[in-house]
């Protein structure tokens, strides 16, 4: 009976220094963390910033995103609804990053507001990657139109009266008429799928005819 105390006491003195022994090493040397774990940490309250419909964003999704929409700002001419051809091929087509249920509704909501081409591109890109999507989208559609007027409108009128500037003019304004029925039927397409909303689309039109003849 002694003989089974003295052993279990021992046992219990050994369980004790070894977990005093693990203890001092773990003050003494704690786990390395990564210096890229470190920078996660630092930036985990900010993730929710570019953090879209899919999770959250890289930094090469935000990235496409500033140079699609700087190019489509930049080579696009007409109204809000030229620009619808050029995002359906990067946005769905090509980069996947919306449906084309999705894509008819970024269009929708953003052609109900004022100033649709920047509320699309800000859509588009919140959905991509959150509040820094629809920043670097909107900033960088709006930007190249903007730098053009301020840098080139001063020297407009020294060439209005050159053939060659009236004949890019012109054929911007028709490949602007083209990009704009290539808008309607690519909405067209993925909206009006029965009945009530091909009625929807016939009564509208109607109205819109009829008003434009007054």
């Amino acid at each position: 009976m002694a003989l089974s105390r003295a052993k279990h006491r021992a046992r219990a003195a050994h369980v004790f220094l070894t977990d005093r022994t693990m203890a001092g090493k773990r003050v003494k040397a704690p786990p390395k963390i990564s210096s890229r774990a470190s920078a996660m940490v630092f930036i985990g309250g900010f993730d929710r910033l570019w953090t879209g419909m899919y999770g959250l964003a890289p930094l090469a999704t935000v990235g496409a995103l500033f140079l699609f929409f700087l190019k489509a700002g930049a080579f696009v001419f007409g109204s809000g609804l030229a620009i619808v051809p050029f995002l359906y091929g990067g946005v769905v087509e090509k980069f996947h990053w919306l449906t084309e249920q999705q894509f008819v509704d970024a269009v929708a909501v953003a052609m109900i507001t004022p100033g649709p081409v920047v509320i699309t591109a800000a859509f588009i890109g919140y959905l991509v990657a959150g509040p820094v999507g629809a920043f670097v989208a909107a900033g960088a559609v709006f930007a190249p139109p903007y730098f053009i007027v301020i840098f080139a409108a001063p020297y407009y009128r020294r060439f209005a009266q050159n053939l060659q500037v009236k004949a890019f003019v012109q054929g911007v304004t028709a490949a602007a008429v083209g990009a704009i029925a290539g808008a309607a039927y690519i909405l067209a397409r993925r909206s009006l799928v029965d009945l009530p909303t091909a009625l929807i689309g016939l009564i509208t039109l109607t109205i819109l005819v009829r008003l434009g003849r007054q």
